[in-house]
């Protein structure tokens, strides 16, 4: 049998006369930049440094948009987000040592979000390789060990002629399903190389899908159709295959109810008669989920926040579809089904037989309404207002990134996303300082339409800097600020279990004058203002900050 990829063009005379005459004065970083391109590339997230000259000075004679940030943790998280929204590998240049290691954070939200990160990264000359103590300037023992439990592969360069294979075996694995961060690096010396190699052209790195077995979508099927009270738990794997019009058409086929995690939201209407929406922090959702006979689960580990926090005990049958196989039955035991989402749902689709419950919506409801209850009686109309003062001004398709912050965490549960792949949030990891810089990513990659991004003041000095990359590239980020002195959830869990808090309270600027100083528009809100104020700032172009002071609580748990 002959494959596609098993078939080799024969080059035309102008291409083997552009190859043996290849342009003077290329460098091992112009056959970065080419690979780029070549891969399909068109924009590069990133910070300088020593050892990656060569790639940034290649960057120059290339049609590559550069976006520079001022923390290279910040780049990794616009870079996140760039993956996340275009669903393309976004790169990531970045220098040795100490530039390389700031990305950590960035990368580990990446890998646990499934967010396409093609980080590059430069290395010690290639002598000083392999862990000898030559004393070169930002040397690691063994740089790639700092990343090899954070990412999904490691590639290391040595030759000119190894760079264009090692960067399209890694976008090739940051592509695969589940999408993540891939790290690459070259050493310095081969990137300020000249080369004679010629110019790398159009590459081939197309990801494997990822198909499940018939046999176990079969079993699923069948079970789904007998079944008496299906439920369906959907997760960021839904969004990130864009599976969630088969999610929708598989839920109405099946009269069975839906609820999105948080990595999830957007993932089913929220309005939906059989939508739950993302209340799985409650133990009233928790019960419902418990008592279905049979609950698929789709694109999620059903991990801690997925599971109000391992109290979850489903008494049905589970079945879980996920493309990351070491999630696989790693918390309940299930017909698990190693598959891409979309796959994995257009199988059952083709499978699977309707069945009729007038009593679904209903039963939906009662839960909804079960929520709304315990929430009002908890003196909590200033959390719900500011959500929805948040969903008022913002524009329906517009996207949202929130860092962690009461705020979010509300966010998680309460807010409608309206549309898939639209909020976003650091839930994956937890690291403070992701929703600005990510937020300017998303606005690299679709500048048709504003952007919001949400922090506490404790997040918010994480990525202060930004504000002079959003100003420089006139990126239309709106940054709202929630101001409670600290670390508010951090002060709120201090204080519920040890009577005090330690080490939360914090000193900040006047974040006004500060965005001003950046000559970025900022204005002082409060909650009565804030729809109007917020609204403004997101229908005027280019950054702006929206600062609104407020002690906002957390609704009360439901897993202790």
């Amino acid at each position: 049998m002959t494959h596609d990829h098993d078939l080799v063009l024969r080059p035309t005379a102008a291409q083997i006369e552009a190859a043996l005459n290849p342009p003077a004065g290329r460098t091992g970083g112009d056959l970065v930049v080419e690979t780029l391109t070549g891969l399909g590339a068109t924009t590069v997230f990133g910070l300088p440094g020593q050892h990656a000259l060569g790639m940034f000075d290649a960057l120059r004679r290339s049609a590559l948009t550069y976006v520079g940030l001022r923390v290279e943790n910040n780049a990794g998280f616009a870079a996140d987000a760039y993956g996340r929204v275009t669903g393309e590998a976004a790169p990531l240049l970045l220098s040795t040592g100490p530039g390389a290691l700031m990305s950590l954070a960035a990368l580990q939200e990446a890998a646990a979000a499934s967010a396409p990160v093609l980080a590059i990264g430069s290395q010690i000359p290639a002598a000083g390789l392999g862990g000898g103590r030559h004393g070169y300037l930002h040397e690691l023992r063994d740089q790639r060990a700092s990343f090899r439990d954070v990412v999904k592969s490691v590639h290391t360069v040595r030759t000119h002629s190894q760079i264009p294979s090692a960067i399209a075996a890694a976008w090739e694995s940051a592509l695969t399903a589940p999408h993540g961060p891939v790290w690459v690096e070259i050493p310095q010396d081969v990137l300020l190389a000249e080369t004679t190699l010629p110019v790398v052209t159009a590459m081939d790195a197309t990801p494997e899908d990822v198909v499940p077995r018939p046999e176990l979508t079969a079993v699923a099927a069948h079970l789904l159709s007998t079944a008496e009270r299906p439920a369906i738990i959907a997760g960021g794997g839904v969004v990130r295959s864009d599976a969630s019009g088969k999610l929708l058409a598989l839920a109405e086929r099946l009269d069975a109810p839906v609820v999105t995690t948080f990595g999830g939201k957007g993932a089913f209407p929220w309005k939906h008669p059989l939508s739950l929406q993302s209340w799985l922090e409650d133990r009233h959702t928790t019960d419902f989920l418990e008592d279905a006979d049979v609950l698929l689960v789709v694109g999620s580990g059903l991990g801690e926040l997925s599971s109000n926090y391992h109290t979850f005990a489903p008494r049905g049958r589970v079945i879980q579809i996920e493309a990351d196989a070491g999630k696989l039955e790693s918390n309940h035991p299930a017909l698990g089904i190693h598959a891409d989402a979309r796959l994995a749902l257009q199988a059952l689709l083709e499978t699977v037989e309707g069945r009729t419950d007038a009593t679904a919506p209903d039963r939906v409801r009662a839960v909804l309404d079960k929520v709304a209850d315990r929430l009002a009686a908890q003196d909590l109309d200033l959390e719900r207002r500011i959500v929805a003062s948040v969903r008022e001004a913002l524009p329906s398709r517009a996207p949202s990134f929130w860092d962690m912050t009461i705020l979010a965490y509300w966010a998680w549960s309460a807010f409608d996303p309206r549309h898939p792949n639209t909020m976003h949030s650091a839930q994956g990891a937890g690291g403070l300082g992701y929703g600005f810089p990510a937020a300017l990513g998303a606005a690299v990659a679709d500048p048709t339409t504003p952007v919001l991004a949400v922090s506490g003041d404790g997040g918010a000095m994480y990525s202060i800097a930004e504000l002079a990359t959003a100003k420089q590239y006139g990126l239309d980020v709106t940054w709202l600020i929630v101001d409670d002195g600290g670390y508010g959830i951090l002060r709120e869990y201090m204080t519920d279990a040890f009577g005090e808090a330690t080490g939360t309270e914090l000193a900040r600027p006047d974040f006004v004058a500060l965005a001003e100083s950046f000559g970025v528009p900022a204005v002082l809100t409060t909650p009565e203002a804030l729809t109007a104020d917020l609204s403004q700032a997101l229908a005027t172009p280019g950054p702006s900050v929206v600062v609104l002071p407020a002690l906002l609580k957390m609704f009360e748990p439901t897993h202790l």
